[in-house]
């Protein structure tokens, strides 16, 4: 199967542009419960994997021993925007662990977050890497090697048994074997994986459904999606639609993105009914969804915020109260040219096919 239209811009009468992708729907029991283009296209899951890269850490006390809140614990799932606040947190995991700020292996690159951005410019200061969107991320990874009397410096290595562990435990949650896991190397230079939708739909919704994992994996799972849920304002910027979704889902809904398009959504048990498992939805857009900045330099996607809110609109999942809090993202948004003049609209074109009920 192949990609089919998810999302389109118009002007006038005319669509101008059609963005392409896949999306499937899957429960904690690994049924397929709605798919749209090829549910089983092999993507990267890209930021969209942290919360399993944080999995062994926590798994093994990490929180515990170094004494991490929740508030930290949630950085290290995120692709947070480099705002002060979010170094801070950074720079207290450090602490806790014992880390420099020159350990991380992350790489630089400019914030996201709108005064961090226009402040490092006026100041003409170059980024640190604590202002990377993975800082939390790579904090974890080395507090884990230390805590467990590894090298620091390798600690990116595939080899490494950081990444080992981090390997093994993605493939048990999302059933693929682990020698069918497609490996490259992510932006802040970590391995990151590619398995099929379905499977890191399904990693998804074991993460916010545990039950059928270990006692150990479970706990550290609701852990992660607790932390998620407590404090998105960690997990994105402030204003940008992760945090805002699950925000608005009230305990009830992980959201994480990830580069190049990807997305993951996580609802937990009963979010489509009283007696119903957690499901897991991914997609992937074929383009990419490459992020802009609006005149406020706030940066925004346009299709998966809109396209994630219309899935979750046909599964029912959103109240009218929640879709009119989330209303800024869509999923139907006028379009304005640079005086303001509506000339055309954007809007998701698909519908779920359905596979299975609940």
């Amino acid at each position: 199967m192949n990609p089919l239209p998810l999302f389109e811009l118009t002007r006038g009468r005319v669509v101008e542009s059609i963005h392409y992708g896949s999306l499937a729907v899957v429960d904690s029991h690994g049924r397929l419960l709605a798919s749209y283009g090829d549910p089983y296209q092999v993507a990267f899951l890209r930021s969209s994997g942290k919360p399993f890269q944080a999995l062994p850490f926590v798994e093994r006390g990490g929180v515990e021993h170094y004494g991490l809140t929740t508030r930290e614990l949630a950085l290290t799932c995120a692709s947070h925007e480099g705002s002060d606040e979010h170094v801070k947190v950074a720079e207290s995991i450090q602490a806790k662990a014992g880390l420099k700020e020159s350990d991380l292996q992350c790489g630089v690159h400019r914030p996201g977050d709108p005064e961090a951005y226009q402040a490092m410019i006026i100041k003409g200061k170059q980024p640190s890497p604590n202002r990377n969107n993975c800082s939390g991320k790579h904090s974890a990874m080395l507090a884990c090697a230390k805590m467990r009397g590894l090298p620091l410096e390798s600690y990116l290595q595939i080899e490494h048994p950081i990444q080992q562990e981090i390997l093994s435990g993605f493939a048990e949650m999302s059933e693929v074997p682990i020698e069918k896991v497609e490996l490259g190397i992510d932006g802040c230079s970590a391995p990151n994986f590619a398995v099929p939708l379905y499977n890191a739909a399904l990693a998804f919704a074991r993460l916010c459904d545990p039950g059928s994992q270990s006692e150990t994996r479970a706990g550290a799972c609701r852990k992660i999606t607790m932390a998620m849920t407590s404090h998105p304002e960690m997990i994105s910027g402030y204003k940008e639609f992760d945090c805002r979704l699950m925000q608005t889902g009230v305990g009830k809904i992980v959201c994480k993105r990830g580069a190049e398009g990807y997305q993951a959504i996580g609802l937990m048990p009963g979010a489509l009914g009283p007696d119903s498992p957690g499901v897991g939805i991914t997609f992937k857009i074929s383009d990419g969804d490459l992020t802009f900045r609006t005149l406020n330099i706030d940066p925004l996607n346009r299709v998966r915020p809109a396209v994630s809110l219309e899935i979750l609109s046909q599964l029912g999942v959103l109240s009218e109260v929640q879709k009119n809090e989330l209303i800024e993202f869509g999923p139907v948004l006028p379009l304005k040219n640079h005086r303001g003049i509506v000339t055309g609209e954007s809007r998701p074109v698909f519908m779920l096919e359905r596979v299975d009920s609940l």
